[in-house]
């Protein structure tokens, strides 16, 4: 999880224009992926892809209301979890990120499974 968090912030220091939006809108998707891992671990790849890509959307909807951005400039971290403006370009990085986190997840999980069968 800190990881996802060191990726998604540093994707603005190390690239530019559009490849740094969707780069940080894909992993602030896989981040809502993990911590719904982490709360339940036995949740089912594609529930965590269902809740991190509906929570992303939802958050990203919620920006068309002036309430986001009224909490943004209270306090910093309000501000990278509720972003301040809605975009139609953040859901296509949600929907990467939400991709990527499900395929990496099941490529962890056959891995483990393979490697667990007997010979």
């Amino acid at each position: 999880m800190p990881l996802t968090i060191v990726a998604g912030l540093g994707s603005r220091a190390v690239l530019s224009g559009l490849a740094a939006k969707i780069a940080g809108d894909a992993l602030y998707t896989v981040l809502v992926y993990v911590l719904a891992l982490v709360v339940r671990p036995d949740v089912r790849p594609r529930t965590a892809f269902v809740v991190a890509l509906g929570v992303s959307f939802a958050i990203e909807l919620f920006q068309l209301t002036p309430y986001p951005a009224w909490l943004s400039s209270k306090n910093a971290l309000l501000r990278l979890v509720f972003g301040t403006t809605f975009g139609f370009v953040d859901l296509a990085g949600y929907v990467v990120g939400a991709i990527t986190a499900l395929g990496v997840h099941e490529l962890a999980r056959a891995s483990a499974r393979n490697h667990n069968r007997p010979r």
